[in-house]
C-alpha cells in the first residue's frame, strides 16, 4: 500500500564525500532538509520505488560508484548488494543509492527512470500504474522522487538565464508546497526544455501517482536556488 512520496533534487554537493570537507553556502541546510524527508521516508517504508529523469530501471542488486565525480565512492540500492559498481550509473540512480544508504541502510530501493520526453499524459499515466501497483501490496511502500527545477534561474545556473525561467519555478515552488496537481500537469514540456527543468516528467508522474485522491497533503523542507538551479525537498502524502 502506497504510503508517502519524499521529494528531493539532485545536485551531486548532497553527498559530503563529494565536497572535499568545505560545505558551500546553502547546502548544509538543503542537505539537513533532505535527510529531514528521508527519514520521514524511513519510518514509513523500507521498500521504496524511486522515479527520476533518464532510462532503465535498476533493482536493489544495483551498486554504483561516483568515480564520475571525482571520488570513487561506493553506493548502492539494496543492503545486500555485492555487485561490482556500474561506473556509467546516471546520476538520479547515484543519488538514490546514496540516499537510501545515508538515511535507510537496511531498505530496498528500485529506480524506474522516465525519458526527459516523455509527455504529460504519459507520465501521469505511469504515476497512476505505480500507484495502483504499491496499492496492491499489503506492505507499506514509499515513493521517492528525484528532480530538479529549472536550471536557468540566474547568470550563474548552469544553463545561463532565461528570462522565462523565474516565473515557471515560482508556479513550480508554490504547486510542490501546497500539493497543486494541475500545476504539474500544465508543465508544458518544450518550455521545460528550453529552461533545463529536467525534473518535470517526474513531477508529472507524482500527480499521477497522487492523481486519485481528493486531496494531498504537502510538506515542505526546503525551498529556494542556492546554485541557480530550482531545488525542492518535502513530502506528499494522501490529505
Amino acid at each position: 500500500m502506497f504510503s508517502v512520496a519524499a521529494l528531493m533534487p539532485a545536485p551531486p554537493v548532497l553527498v559530503p564525500e563529494l565536497c572535499g570537507g568545505a560545505a558551500e553556502p546553502g547546502v548544509p541546510a538543503l542537505r539537513a532538509a533532505v535527510l529531514d524527508a528521508l527519514g520521514a521516508l524511513a519510518a514509513e517504508s523500507g521498500s521504496w520505488t524511486v522515479l527520476g529523469t533518464g532510462r532503465g530501471q535498476y533493482g536493489p542488486d544495483t551498486v554504483g560508484t561516483f568515480r564520475g565525480y571525482g571520488v570513487d565512492l561506493t553506493v548502492a540500492l539494496g543492503p545486500d548488494a555485492t555487485a561490482e559498481p556500474d561506473p556509467e550509473l546516471e546520476l538520479p540512480v547515484l543519488i538514490a543509492a546514496w540516499a537510501r544508504g545515508a538515511a535507510a541502510p537496511g531498505a530496498n530501493a528500485e529506480v524506474r527512470l522516465l525519458p526527459e520526453e516523455t509527455s504529460a499524459r504519459a507520465a501521469a499515466d505511469f504515476g497512476a500504474r505505480l500507484r495502483a501497483e504499491l496499492d496492491a501490496t499489503p506492505e507499506p511502500r514509499g515513493v521517492l522522487l528525484i528532480a530538479d527545477g529549472a536550471a536557468t534561474l540566474t547568470t550563474a545556473s548552469p544553463g545561463y538565464l532565461d528570462e522565462r525561467a523565474p516565473a515557471v519555478q515560482r508556479a513550480l515552488d508554490t504547486a510542490l508546497a501546497t500539493g497543486d496537481r494541475a500545476v504539474l500537469l500544465e508543465l508544458d514540456p518544450a518550455l521545460c526544455a528550453d529552461l533545463v527543468l529536467r525534473g518535470r516528467v517526474g513531477y508529472q508522474a507524482l500527480a499521477g501517482l497522487l492523481g486519485r485522491d481528493g486531496a494531498v497533503a504537502a510538506e515542505t523542507r526546503f525551498q529556494g536556488a542556492p546554485f541557480g538551479v530550482g531545488y525542492h525537498a518535502g513530502l506528499w502524502r494522501p490529505a
